[in-house]
């Protein structure tokens, strides 16, 4: 495999992961426990997770400059604020319409990216997004769904947390000088999970409640696949693909979240989902084919 499709490969692996969230959050909350107890068990276990790795393999924390200090603090904010603005807008919108809200990132992401390199969309990243949103209305199932009850408040979270993980995105696409990959998890980890035992259910660590009950099954997952890895991954590859790229690649979330929703809740899926999982693979890979087919020439 060429270096150049590596990077966009592992952004597709880390949103990937992030797609098996929501469904992980639905089995735990089936088995008693309520969507702030497994994100916050996701947020606390990712953090010992990523001390763990850095225990491990460094011990020595880096020395950084004040725009580095900067990045890691707003990478790991902007993490946390995804998990607790998401989780919020559930309360006022069908899972399905947070979903399409929450990808609303594509387009936000490509506008910051537009707007901070003082450009205008490539034609193939129009046309990309023009795949993504249309197959994004198809995928998650809101076609035939009542959207006259809808509050506002659900319509306006929902576009805040779209924002915030475009945010995350673009920020993470600037490079730290003199940190690893695996001490830049740890910092933004622990900036995160500040945040989030701030705003959600911090008691869940000295009550017994993580590691006196199963929930600590479920945080050790959503921690695994919500903070390490897609951490890891999206630190390595977003600097070398660039903001806007890694927003059209990220669309990956959907399609996994749809399909893990079908395999472990056994959720209905129909065709016309199915067609749009289609358009947004097609709308992931199309701007990525069309780069290779113009550096080939």
């Amino acid at each position: 495999m060429k270096l150049q499709l590596v990077y966009p490969l592992l952004i597709v692996i880390a949103s990937s992961s992030y797609g098996i969230l929501s469904t992980i959050i639905k089995v735990a909350m089936n088995n008693g426990f309520t969507s702030a107890q497994a994100v916050t068990s996701q947020y606390v276990v990712g953090f010992f997770l990523a001390l763990i790795l850095f225990i491990f393999t460094q011990r020595t924390l880096p020395r950084l400059n004040k725009s580095g200090i900067l990045t890691i603090v707003l990478s790991g904010t902007f993490t946390a604020t995804t998990g607790i603005v998401y989780g919020q807008s559930l309360n006022y919108l069908p899972a399905s319409l947070a979903v399409v809200m929450l990808f609303q990132f594509t387009w936000i992401g490509m506008l910051i990216d537009c707007v901070i390199k003082k450009r205008f969309p490539s034609r193939p990243e129009t046309i990309s997004l023009i795949f993504l949103f249309l197959g994004t209305i198809l995928a998650a199932g809101v076609v035939d769904v009542d959207l006259s009850n809808i509050p506002w408040q659900g319509w306006g979270l929902g576009l805040v947390s779209a924002l915030s993980f475009a945010i995350f995105i673009q920020v993470n696409s600037r490079e730290v000088q003199g940190t690893t990959t695996i001490s830049r998890t740890l910092l933004m980890s622990l900036v995160a999970v500040t945040i989030i035992s701030i705003f959600l259910t911090p008691e869940i660590i000295w009550d017994g409640t993580l590691l006196n009950t199963s929930l600590w099954k479920y945080g050790l997952i959503l921690g695994l696949f919500g903070i390490i890895l897609p951490i890891i991954l999206f630190s390595i590859a977003v600097p070398k693909v660039g903001g806007g790229l890694s927003s059209i690649l990220s669309a990956m979330e959907l399609p996994v979240a749809v399909l893990a929703a079908c395999i472990v809740l056994h959720e209905k899926v129909t065709l016309l989902q199915i067609f749009g999982i289609v358009l947004v693979l097609i709308g992931m890979i199309l701007p990525t084919v069309l780069a290779q087919r113009k550096n080939r020439f």
